[in-house]
């Protein structure tokens, strides 16, 4: 068994009006399943990506309303990277992110590749990279519809960073456990004398790599708005994921054993240091209850179409006007 790549990554907002205006009309993504927390029915989760909603574009958000924000720290995903096409794309960004006012840095190159490092409204780390010289994981199809030129379009997940005190314990599990390969190391841009470690898995590339940086100078993150709940890891199917959760039980790693998502089958587990690991199948996906008109109306699972009227009653529309200034 291998696993394919980055499924998706989802993180917690505060404000879901807020964060939909920001992911498809500032970053262009499409919105492409409108619907609500599973565990919490009275919020939204929100799924953007990429024309067809595919497997390894998905950036999701659960609602939390009235959320602390994030402090930041150890024992977390520290930051989200979203692929573009080329280098040419990330001068498009920089010069878009001055016009709208997105807090910004300036171009760099990490592991070989231009990167652009930017924050959403609500302190979300975030991070451009550069797909020019990719020979790994294939990235998305650009919305049509979106108001960033294709060219310049977002096309799907890039490497995942996380943050731990100890890499040791993480590595043992991507490596030995989940089939990680590690493919290499650079310098951190906070920190010149530590070291970020890359790794891995099926073809690799931008689309299929975590970043572990060891940092034991921090605290324990806060988890709040503006930060990241999981990482989801791609199975070709439900038959391939039946046995992982064999696997991990073998490896004594507790987990959630099976769960149908209706839109995919997953898992979940925590490494370690305590980050929320997820696996996650390629389908059904989510064309399954809505085809061409993704993300345009709130989709609910047939076990929730019983209480639609009661949800519905409780979220707010996302097009009321909304604000992300909290304190």
């Amino acid at each position: 068994m291998e696993l394919k790549g980055l499924h998706h990554v989802s993180a917690i907002t505060a404000r879901a009006g807020g964060n939909f205006d920001f992911y498809t009309k500032t970053l262009g993504l499409r919105l492409i399943k409108k619907t609500v927390n599973q565990d919490d029915i009275r919020v939204y989760h929100l799924f953007y990506g990429d024309e067809a909603g595919s497997p390894g574009t998905e950036l999701t958000f659960f609602e939390i309303p009235q959320a602390a924000r994030t402090h930041e720290g150890n024992n977390s995903i520290s930051e989200i990277a979203l692929r573009v096409k080329d280098n040419k794309a990330l001068d498009f960004w920089k010069k878009r992110f001055v016009e709208y006012n997105v807090e910004h840095d300036e171009v760099t190159t990490r592991f070989h590749r231009q990167v652009l490092a930017f924050k959403d409204p609500e302190g979300q780390r975030l991070l451009l990279v550069s797909d020019q010289d990719n020979k790994g994981v294939h990235g998305g199809v650009p919305w049509d519809k979106s108001p960033v030129p294709k060219g310049f379009s977002i096309l799907g997940l890039g490497p995942v960073k996380l943050t731990v005190p100890n890499i040791e314990p993480t590595e043992r599990v991507l490596t030995e456990v989940l089939g990680f390969r590690k493919s290499g190391a650079y310098s951190s841009s906070i920190r010149g004398q530590s070291k970020i470690i890359v790794y891995e898995t099926g073809k690799g590339g931008t689309g299929a790599e975590i970043h572990i940086e060891e940092r034991n100078d921090l605290p324990r993150e806060r988890l709040g708005r503006g930060g990241v709940h999981h990482v989801a890891f791609r199975v070709d199917n439900e038959e391939e994921l039946r046995k992982w959760i064999e696997k991990l039980n073998e490896s004594s790693l507790v987990n959630s054993g099976f769960i149908d998502r209706f839109y995919f089958r997953s898992l979940y587990f925590r490494e370690p240091n305590g980050i929320l690991f997820e696996l996650a199948t390629d389908g059904p996906g989510f064309a399954t209850d809505e085809e061409e008109h993704l993300g345009e109306s709130l989709a609910l699972p047939p076990f929730l179409e019983s209480k639609r009227a009661d949800i519905e009653a409780n979220l707010k529309p996302l097009n009321t006007k909304s604000t992300f200034k909290l304190n």
